[in-house]
């Protein structure tokens, strides 16, 4: 049955992948062809994919065909001679086919953009309607949690955000003089920003308000994690509900339930599962007193965590043995607020690579690989989420496409645009020359960040396939605490680890 249930997820998941990545292409060459119909251009062939043909079919004199590459499709226009080299062969000779202005080849060019910006509305306007869940955390500005150390290359590093002197609570304001709307705002400020103090090291500037002051904060940032992004060692707040509990630990020993609310530890506001987590390890020899909330009533659990071990790595910790709830926010975005965050998204990314000073690569980006598993796992977890990275992915392949680069759509405006201004074409071998080249490098590119997909791929199976085979499993017997004091124990970090 779970065998079924597995396959039955997978091939539901393969169906919105081609509904909306296949869907995403074929929307953007829909653009080009219906405005090439509308301006009388002739159509030869129109492909999703490129390179040799899986099946085609003919009708009303265009080939409709489906190809191996997944690389996004075409609109074969014979018309438009500058376009050969890569959307296929072609046997009519442009020279003995009526003429096409400036105005129709910009049109044409320009209208896979458009049509994707305007699937991106149609989706954002459902979107709308139904609501996005954001995790807590990121629907946020507040500091929920400073690490104190963070993982580079292997090693433990002291976390900058924790030597520079940030602190839970801290509200956000802005990174770098940007406005920061949710945590999402601020970890691709913090990805993308560029800024260098006077040892030219990489930090950022976050202005924060803490009780009722506003304050600028200089932060060194470090290359951490598996990709060795910039990081600081910060995460959103977020309410810690007990979603269930592990029997025999201190928390459903001490009269935690499901349900429960974790307001406070010893008298400190709980920002997040991983304040807690922190708390419970600097303070393993004594028990802490949580203050819960339950059916709008308060009450204090004393818990004293319990020396645990997880089988996968051998790592010890602390726990009391409570797993948390997964909390969301509905948000509901109009879809011009939605088109354009995944806008600026786009451009700061874009600022990002071309920028010497920034830390961001080609390595960091995700090509067809990457996305198509992305478009798999939300097609498994959330329908809203799917609608959510498709819509940003129309933004961000409009975008794309309009960049002034020979193979994209904005390089076909370029040289009608040359061609306007010198009153006649390029030459044909310097059309195909920058077109070929820029193919290569193009394809090039596709294969380098594939290959870190891959790597990431790989690397994050490996730790499903760790958590899955994880268990976490008492090293000491538990204590109960003692009879004068409240006879309910408390709670504790995360996962089965609290």
């Amino acid at each position: 049955m779970e065998l079924l249930s597995t396959l039955f997820s997978s091939l539901w998941a393969i169906f919105w992948i081609i509904i909306f990545f296949a869907g995403t292409v074929f929307v953007h060459e829909y653009g080009h062809f219906i405005a090439a119909r509308k301006r009388g251009l002739i159509v030869e062939r129109f492909s999703i994919g490129f390179g040799p043909k899986i099946f085609s079919w003919t009708r009303d004199g265009v080939e409709y065909r489906v190809s191996w590459l997944p690389l996004g499709g075409y609109v074969a226009l014979p018309q438009l001679g500058e376009m050969e080299a890569i959307e296929g062969e072609t046997n009519s000779e442009p020279k003995k086919l009526p003429p096409i202005s400036y105005s129709s080849k910009m049109i044409v060019a320009v209208m896979g953009a458009v049509f994707n910006v305007l699937f991106a509305l149609a989706l954002s306007f459902l979107l709308w309607v139904i609501g996005h869940p954001v995790p807590a955390q990121q629907n946020t500005t507040v500091i929920g949690h400073v690490a104190p150390t963070l993982m580079v290359a292997d090693e433990e590093h002291p976390s900058p955000a924790a030597a520079a002197g940030l602190q839970r609570g801290d509200k956000v304001l802005s990174v770098d003089g940007r406005e920061v709307g949710d945590f999402a705002d601020i970890q691709t400020a913090i990805f993308t920003g560029s800024r260098r103090d006077e040892a030219g090291k990489r930090e950022v500037r976050l202005e924060v308000e803490r009780d009722g002051e506003v304050i600028e904060v200089p932060v060194r940032t470090v290359l951490a994690g598996f990709d060795r992004l910039p990081m600081i060692g910060i995460s959103g707040a977020h309410p810690v509900i007990v979603e269930s509990l592990t029997e025999g630990f201190p928390a459903e020993r001490a009269g935690m339930q499901v349900g429960d609310r974790v307001v406070k530890m010893d008298g400190e506001k709980v920002y997040s599962l991983s304040h807690i987590q922190l708390h419970l390890q600097e303070n393993p020899d004594r028990p802490t007193e949580f203050l819960i909330e339950r059916n709008g009533e308060e009450l204090t659990l004393a818990i004293q965590p319990r020396l645990s071990e997880a089988t996968a790595t051998g790592r010890q910790f602390y726990l009391t043995g409570f797993t948390p709830k997964q909390v969301s926010d509905i948000v509901h975005l109009n879809p011009i607020e939605q088109v354009d965050t995944a806008r600026k998204r786009v451009f700061q990314t874009l600022a990002s690579l071309v920028n010497p000073a920034s830390d961001v690569g080609l390595r960091h980006l995700s090509g067809p690989v990457g996305i198509t598993r992305i478009f798999y796992l939300l097609a498994q977890t959330d329908f809203r989420q799917l609608l959510w990275f498709t819509i940003f992915i129309n933004v961000n392949l409009a975008i794309l496409n309009l960049l002034p680069i020979p193979v994209l759509d904005g390089g076909h405006m370029v040289f009608a645009t040359i061609q306007k201004i010198r009153g006649k074409p390029l030459p044909a071998s310097v059309i195909g020359a920058l077109q070929g080249t820029f193919m290569l490098l193009l394809l090039f590119m596709m294969l380098y960040v594939t290959y870190f997909d891959s790597r990431r791929w790989i690397h994050d199976r490996g730790v499903e396939r760790d958590m899955r085979n994880n268990e976490i499993v008492p090293v000491e017997e538990p204590v109960d605490p003692p009879e004068e004091e409240n006879d309910e124990s408390e709670e504790s970090p995360e996962g089965v680890a609290n």
